[in-house]
């Protein structure tokens, strides 16, 4: 981002009118006084209406609240302004503090345009223009609240075509949604999670406005019978019946974040994801961005044979923005995420290969790797639970005695069996103009990177690690999570593999070790 006096932006710049947003916006900044309205609604309705000193003091505050967000947002809104001149996009707020921000017009990578119900029902848009340099701070981008649609569509349209990415409809559509899909909604962990979360959410807020969630009586009559039956039976019962919300809540979630599906080129240098049902979004990939793909395959997704599709693109914002903007295909089946990856993977229309994602040729790592895990998985999981039970049968009752061996059982057969996955899964190669990584049980993810875009190798390893003979391999990149791993390699393989897939990077380390078949965290005195 660059930024410069009035005078002088005023002094490069060809006259250009500046445009302010749609007034409306006002009316979007109050949206936040239906969580305190709705609260006191609740605490109206169990009290019978009859409301306490409390009640009423937040009443007041909820007044205030409201004077002070419309006079905010009427300032806010009278002292925004924007515009477009020959070279730069300029946004200029403040009331006593003025300032005025610009960024290059050649470096708009992506214009994104997003709309919560609220902004949907007020016919508005939020526009947000990235660029080059959306670092982990984000602070390179320029964010307008809010835009009426066919501005914000004209906008865009105009942002890109001055940085030299002209929106043309009608190119090739990469993937639409199938609502056959939904079928993959409640394969995730979140169907137990998110109904958790959920109920924690309502019991706190309801005890934030001074109703005692176990003292209202359907709770604490649920309680007791709860209590007084067969917990062989009501245990089995409760959890089936969380699965069921959760496996509702999932599908609803689902079909909000991905109603009407799109991914398609808008030309030739762009890729553009459309999606949304009550929040609408879009989401903009400049291809001299995109550093590669990531098929990622959660442990029960992937029993139902789907996958997603995550794409390694620069100028996302940071870590938060990027998880949730790089998304570019919601869970699917299998077949159609290795379509799509391939096609986010490589350079241009008509390169992508499913193959590149579908059973690579990966070189697998050494035994001792399936080792670590299953040590791992014996310490962590099998011996404190383990552990614990023995304790409390000691103290308390045989039973739990045979509680113990029983979980130390199944625990030591799930270790084994997830051991074994998470080591088949391990695999590194390099083919083509990509170097692929693939690691994870609970979420298989398989990575496929530009081999130009690597920036940087970083070798680690442990006194344990290095005794087996494993290193993890780090590829640092200026896009995605910044760097991608390779667990527990052979170390013999480390150097090779870094040195084919980025040449260039450690010649100057590999001096007296021209094969790399060193250590390459030993001291250079070691090294042959």
């Amino acid at each position: 981002m660059t930024a410069a006096p009035p005078d002088t932006a005023q002094a490069t710049a060809p006259a250009t009118e500046w445009r302010s947003l749609d007034p409306r916006t006002v009316a979007v900044h109050l949206s936040w006084l239906a969580a305190p309205l709705g609260s006191l609604g609740l605490t109206a309705l169990a009290t019978h209406g009859r409301l306490d000193t409390r009640a009423w003091i937040t009443l007041g505050c909820i007044a205030a609240g409201f004077a002070v967000i419309t006079t905010g947002g009427l300032l806010r809104w009278w002292r925004t302004r924007y515009r477009i001149t020959a070279d730069a996009f300029e946004l200029r707020t403040g009331l006593f503090t003025r300032r005025l921000r610009a960024i290059p017009l050649h470096r708009v990578r992506n214009v994104d345009l997003t709309a919560h119900p609220v902004q949907r029902l007020l016919g508005l848009t939020v526009l947000r223009a990235g660029t080059t340099a959306d670092g982990a701070t984000g602070g390179s981008a320029l964010t307008l609240e809010a835009l009426t649609r066919p501005d914000a569509e004209r906008l865009r349209a105009e942002l890109l075509a001055r940085a030299g990415s002209a929106d043309t409809t009608g190119e090739p559509v990469l993937s639409t949604v199938d609502r056959r899909w939904l079928r993959y909604a409640p394969l995730t962990f979140w169907i137990f999670g998110g109904v958790f979360a959920v109920l924690g959410t309502v019991w706190r807020v309801l005890g934030d406005i001074g109703v005692e969630p176990w003292r209202i009586g359907v709770v604490r009559d649920a309680f007791r019978e709860f209590g007084h039956s067969a917990l062989w039976l009501t245990v089995p019962l409760a959890l089936l019946g969380i699965a069921a919300v959760g496996s509702l809540g999932a599908v609803v979630l689902y079909a909000e974040n991905w109603w009407k599906y799109r991914l398609e080129r808008t030309d030739a240098d762009t890729l553009r994801v459309r999606r949304g049902l009550l929040t609408t979004r879009s989401v903009s990939f400049e291809r001299s961005r995109l550093r590669g793909a990531v098929l990622r395959e959660p442990l029960l997704l992937r029993l139902g044979g789907g996958a997603t599709v995550r794409a390694v693109a620069g100028g996302l914002g940071s870590r938060e923005e990027n998880c949730k903007r790089s998304q570019v295909l919601p869970p699917a089946p299998r077949a159609e995420a290795l379509r799509v990856a391939a096609a986010v993977a490589t350079p241009g229309p008509g390169d992508g290969a499913p193959a590149l994602f579908d059973r690579p040729a990966l070189r697998p790592h050494p035994a001792a790797a399936r080792r670590r895990r299953t040590v791992r998985g014996m310490v962590w999981a099998v011996l404190p639970g383990t552990a614990a039970l023995t304790v409390l049968g000691a103290l308390l009752t045989p039973v739990l005695l045979y509680c113990a061996l029983g979980y130390a059982l199944l625990a030591v057969v799930l270790v084994l069996v997830l051991a074994r996955d998470a080591h088949r899964s391990l695999g590194h190669g390099v083919t083509g103009r990509h170097l692929l990584i693939r690691s994870g049980t609970f979420s298989r993810d398989t990575v496929a990177l530009a081999r130009d875009a690597v920036l940087a190798w970083s070798f680690t390893d442990s006194p344990l690690t290095r005794r087996a003979g494993l290193t993890t391999v780090t590829a640092a990149v200026a896009a995605g999570q910044d760097g991608y791993r390779a667990p527990d390699m052979a170390a013999g393989d480390a150097v090779p593999f870094a040195a084919e897939a980025a040449p260039g990077i450690l010649d100057e380390f590999l001096v007296g070790d021209p094969d790399g078949t060193a250590d390459p965290l030993s001291p250079p005195g070691r090294r042959p």
